[in-house]
C-alpha cells in the first residue's frame, strides 16, 4: 500500500463523495477517524488500515490535504460536495496566484475567478505551484497574480487551506493581472 493510493482514497471519501463511505461530516468538514477507519475497512485493498497508516500518510505527503485532531479528520480544501464547509476569514499574503487554461480567459476577465465545480477558489502562493496547477487544464497555462491584500481591504474574503493553498469565494478581476 502506497501513501499516495491511500491519500486519494481518504480525499475522494472527505471531498466528493462521503455518502458513499455513510461518512457523518459535520458543518466544518471532520469526520470521526473511527468512522472513516470502518468505511475503509470495508474494502479489501483498505482492510489493514490503521490509524498511524492515516497518520504517516498525512506526516509524509508533499502536499498537506488532510489534518487530524482529536480523534477527527477532515481534508483541507478541495471539495465538491453540495454541503458548503465553513472556513475562517484570515488576511492572506500581498500577493497570490492562479493558474487555468487559456480557453478560461475570457470568461475570468468578464466574471472575476469563480469556484465553478468547487466550493472556493484555489490560489496559490507562488507561481510554479501555480503553473503546475494550470497544466493539468492546458500545457501552456496562464498565469494570474491576485492582489490579494488589496482584496482583501476591500473586504474580498480569503481563507488559509494550507502552507501554500489559500481559498477565496470569488476574485473581482480589478485585483487580477495576467502574469503570463
Amino acid at each position: 500500500m502506497k501513501n499516495s493510493e491511500l491519500s486519494k482514497e481518504v480525499s475522494y471519501a472527505l471531498r466528493h463523495a462521503p455518502w458513499k463511505y455513510e461518512l457523518e461530516m459535520d458543518k466544518n468538514g471532520w469526520v470521526e477517524v473511527n468512522q472513516l477507519l470502518d468505511a475503509l475497512h470495508r474494502d479489501e485493498k483498505w482492510k489493514d488500515i490503521q490509524l498511524s497508516d492515516l497518520i504517516e500518510m498525512i506526516e509524509t505527503s508533499d502536499k498537506k490535504r488532510h489534518e487530524i485532531v482529536d480523534g477527527k479528520i477532515r481534508a483541507y480544501y478541495g471539495h465538491s460536495i453540495p454541503m458548503h464547509i465553513k472556513k475562517e476569514k484570515q488576511q492572506p499574503p500581498n500577493e497570490l496566484f492562479h493558474g487555468t487554461a487559456r480557453r478560461f480567459l475570457e470568461n475570468i476577465e468578464n466574471n472575476g475567478l469563480l469556484p465553478m465545480s468547487r466550493q472556493y477558489v484555489h490560489l496559490s502562493i507562488d507561481i510554479e505551484t501555480a503553473f503546475q496547477v494550470g497544466k493539468r487544464h492546458d500545457n501552456k497555462p496562464i498565469i494570474l497574480k491576485i492582489n490579494a491584500l488589496e482584496a482583501w481591504n476591500n473586504n474580498v474574503a480569503f481563507y488559509r487551506g494550507n502552507e501554500k493553498v489559500w481559498l477565496s469565494d470569488n476574485i473581482p478581476f480589478e485585483y487580477i493581472q495576467i502574469v503570463k
